[in-house]
Parts: C-alpha cells; sequence; structure tokens
C-alpha cells in the first residue's frame, strides 16, 4: 500500500507490474464502502502484461476523507488526474466495480484520448435507481441510520450482504479505515454524492464508447439485485461489449472468486493492449 499527494489530498493506491516504466497501465476504481482492497486478490493476474494501479478515492481506505468534500464527479476525477499525473501515466485502461462504475465511465467519456479499455464490474449507471439503492441514498442522508450503516456492524452487513462467503480478516480491513465519526460522516457522504442528474448524463455518451468494453457481474447481487436488468440495458447501449455472468459470485465478485475474474480482466486487458 502507498501513498501520494495529489490534487490536494493524500490518496492511497497499489501499484503492481514487472515493468511500471512501459507497461500499458490498468486503472481500477472500487466502490462502497471498499477501497483498492477490494482489488488485490485480481491484480496479480493484471500485473502479467501491465502496471495496474488500484486508487483509493477521497473518502475512502488510506486516502483522506475531507469533511468539506462534495464526493462528486469533479471530486473524484481530480483525485484521478492528480494520481495518474503524479505517476506519469497518460493513456489508461479502466475497470469500475460498484461506484467505480460510473465515475470510470465518466472519466472516459470525458477523456476519450487517454482511454483504451473499459470493464465494468457489478455497477450502477443508469439515472432510475433501484428501490434497493433508493433505501441506501436515504440511509445514508438520514441521521441514525446514517450512523448505523456506518458503524462497524452495519459494514459488516453490506460486506457479507455482498458476498458468499467474507472472510473474517477481509472484513477487518474493510472497516478499518473508519474509526471515527468523522470518517464515518465522509463515508457515508461519499456513498450518496453522485445525484440522478449526474447519472443521466452518463446515457447519451454510452453509445459513443469506441474503446473495448468488457462486463464481468455476479448474479447472486443481493446489493444490486437489478444488475443483470443493467447490463442488459447496457448491451444495447453498446452492441460490442462483451458480458460474462458468474452464477456462484455476488457483489464483491472479486472476493467471491478473484483467480476467475483476475484470469478474465487479465485477458480483457492484454488482449485490448495489443
Amino acid at each position: 500500500m502507498k501513498q501520494i499527494e495529489a490534487g490536494g489530498l493524500t490518496l492511497g493506491y497499489r501499484d503492481m507490474g514487472a515493468d511500471t516504466r512501459h507497461a500499458p497501465a490498468v486503472l481500477l476504481v472500487h466502490g462502497w464502502p471498499t477501497s483498492s482492497l477490494i482489488w488485490r486478490g485480481v491484480m496479480p493476474a493484471i500485473a502479467r502484461t501491465n502496471r495496474v494501479v488500484a486508487i483509493d478515492l477521497p473518502g475512502f481506505g488510506a486516502s483522506d476523507k475531507p469533511a468539506d468534500g462534495r464526493y462528486d464527479f469533479p471530486d473524484f476525477e481530480q483525485a484521478i488526474d492528480g494520481l495518474l499525473d503524479q505517476l506519469g501515466i497518460e493513456r489508461v485502461a479502466l475497470a469500475g466495480h460498484d461506484l467505480g462504475g460510473p465515475i470510470a465511465v465518466h472519466w472516459a467519456l470525458a477523456r476519450p484520448g487517454r482511454v483504451t479499455a473499459l470493464a465494468l464490474l457489478n455497477t450502477l449507471l443508469y439515472p432510475d435507481f433501484s428501490p434497493e439503492v433508493l433505501r441506501f441514498v436515504t440511509t445514508l442522508a438520514t441521521p441514525g441510520p446514517r450512523e448505523e450503516a456506518t458503524s462497524p456492524e452495519g459494514l459488516a452487513e453490506i460486506m457479507r450482504l455482498g458476498t458468499v462467503e467474507m472472510p473474517d480478516d477481509l472484513l477487518a480491513e474493510v472497516r478499518e479505515p473508519f474509526a471515527t465519526a468523522a470518517d464515518r460522516l465522509a463515508l457515508a457522504r461519499a456513498g450518496i454524492g453522485l445525484s440522478p442528474r449526474e447519472f443521466a448524463g452518463l446515457v447519451p455518451g454510452l453509445s459513443t464508447l469506441d474503446v473495448p468494453v468488457r462486463v464481468v457481474y455476479g448474479e447472486q447481487d443481493r446489493v444490486l439485485p437489478d444488475v443483470a436488468d443493467t447490463f442488459a440495458r447496457l448491451a444495447r447501449d453498446v452492441p460490442a461489449a462483451a458480458i460474462t455472468a458468474l452464477p456462484h459470485c455476488g457483489h464483491f465478485l472479486t472476493v467471491d472468486d478473484p483467480d476467475q475474474v483476475g484470469k478474465l480482466l487479465g485477458e480483457f486487458f492484454e488482449g485490448s493492449n495489443r
């Protein structure tokens, strides 16, 4: 685990690859309430042919958790831009999970000349939020329920809901960055900073994506139970997207089966960077 000063913030990140100066780069963007930790099991497979960097977004993991952060697309993208600039990375492939999916898509649409490929895992992309997502937003916006959801017990509940089997040691690492009330408030705000209006802005751009797009998702997703519908809609907007459903995995599929997910992503990024 490393840290760097970028965009006015201290950012945590992981960096792996045999030749970080010349190998094609891949940036992995996590979701809520995780961090670059969620990618740890799949990074070695991608790193065989790529430099792979996994960021801790502001509000998460080892990165700063500013009380006054907006936690919207500009906030997250400033952090991504700052990290890539500091690491000397210009062109990059992207993967996004959960909240990291719309962030990766928005970044790619705004910087088309810099993006070589895009992978999406168990995420949400469209503004018509499911009842489960609406309840999540209401919970994190409401004092009382917000504190319960971001407590150690609340984080354990969401992680266990999202996995077939959640290892205790990994759960402890997920909860560790949120030791204070201020950290947990930042986590809540980071989870609901993207508005439906901002999601709506993504939709027209999806059909303009002109890079390889790969979807890998766990069918047993109890966090985003409409994920199959999301990716069916994406298949209509991006007909060239290759989609693989993993019937034995849940929302946090990189935890449930890091070997298979890593293999699929590694093959995709190797092929897209030839």
